[in-house]
């Protein structure tokens, strides 16, 4: 019996594995926004580009552009999403921009038919209800 859930190297930290949803469904999308339970800024983006997924930071680390609505294109094999607001540019698998700035990206993997994205909070698709100030 596996006890926990850590990795292969005994990880903790980095996040758990959280499932998105089935690969056919979020596959009919290029964009989709997952609300995370830590909050607005801590939002995830899934972007589905020529069979593959990716996720990053929801919101652009320049000044928090919406990333779901920018142009994503191929350029010299790199696959860049750019942000509607300013137009920085963002490579879907390593977060690097042509500028200084650095998106935060998530693993992604595919098992059995479902998406899987490595997060710190939950994730989900619908808004999560605000937590309980007590």
């Amino acid at each position: 019996m596996a006890s926990g859930s850590r990795d292969e190297e005994g990880n903790t930290d980095g996040g758990s594995w959280r499932l998105i949803g089935p690969a056919s469904e979020l596959s009919k999308k290029r964009c989709r926004l997952m609300h995370s339970s830590l909050g607005y800024d801590s939002d995830v983006c899934l972007f589905y580009v020529k069979g593959e997924f990716f996720a990053m930071d929801a919101r652009c680390s320049h000044s928090g552009g919406p990333l779901c609505e920018g142009d994503i294109e191929e350029a010299e094999g790199v696959l860049q999403v750019f942000c509607p607001w300013h137009d920085y540019d963002f490579d879907l698998r390593t977060g690097k921009s042509g500028t200084s700035l650095q998106q935060q990206v998530y693993e992604v993997k595919l098992e059995d038919g479902n998406v899987y994205v490595k997060h710190p909070s939950r994730l989900s698709l619908q808004p999560l209800p605000a937590e309980q100030k007590s």
